[in-house]
């Protein structure tokens, strides 16, 4: 349970599945995108009466609610900013145009249908990249929550970290990796050999 605050421990296992560039660039894309799309679709499920109605329509492109997916969102900014303040505060802005415009889009039938086919698009991308690029199973085969909860937190911070955002961080986080990807590697060597054995 303490892990789970540690920005460390999060980022490194989420940056030893997302180590290759190719990889890491179709996730820079389309993270943001399944997130926006995911709100989109969580917009249009139905909240109970005794939600507060809270509702706020700035122009026909951004609008508010209070509905799961407004509080998807900001559960996620809540984590963000255990794990990492300052990125998090960065990260505030583009998360909240993100779910005011999917809430606005929600609003026609027809847009849903095409969030959802790009959510779909999205998915099929990133699995490619796992599969072609990286050369192995996405992080969410391995830790579900922790792979979709960080992965818009993750893409953040590679932004972040290319503009010279905390570079002890950057250093500390890429040798981090490193070990992981030693390790992993490592076991699936070991099972290998134990494969070996046992034909």
């Amino acid at each position: 349970m303490s892990k789970l605050f540690d920005v460390e421990h999060q980022l490194a296992f989420y940056g030893a599945y997302h180590h290759n560039p190719v990889n890491v660039a179709i996730h820079m894309v389309c993270v943001p995108i399944l997130l926006w799309s995911f709100s989109v679709m969580a917009s249009t499920i139905p909240v109970p009466a005794s939600f507060p109605v809270l509702n706020y329509t700035i122009n026909q492109y951004l609008t508010f609610e209070l509905n799961w997916a407004s509080i998807h969102s900001i559960l996620y900014l809540v984590y963000y900013f255990a794990l990492e303040p300052v990125a998090a505060l960065l990260y505030t802005p583009q998360l909240t145009l993100s779910i005011l415009t999917a809430i606005a889009f929600s609003k026609d039938p027809t847009r849903v249908s095409q969030a959802m086919i790009l959510h779909g698009i999205s998915w099929v991308a990133q699995f490619l990249g796992h599969g072609v690029a990286e050369k192995r199973a996405p992080a969410l085969i391995d830790n579900l929550v922790g792979a979709v909860v960080l992965a818009p937190f993750f893409v953040h911070l590679e932004l972040l970290f290319k503009f010279g955002y905390r570079p002890a961080l950057q250093k500390k986080l890429d040798a981090d990796v490193e070990k992981e990807l030693a390790r992993i590697k490592k076991e699936e060597s070991e099972k290998k050999k134990g494969g070996k054995k046992e034909l």
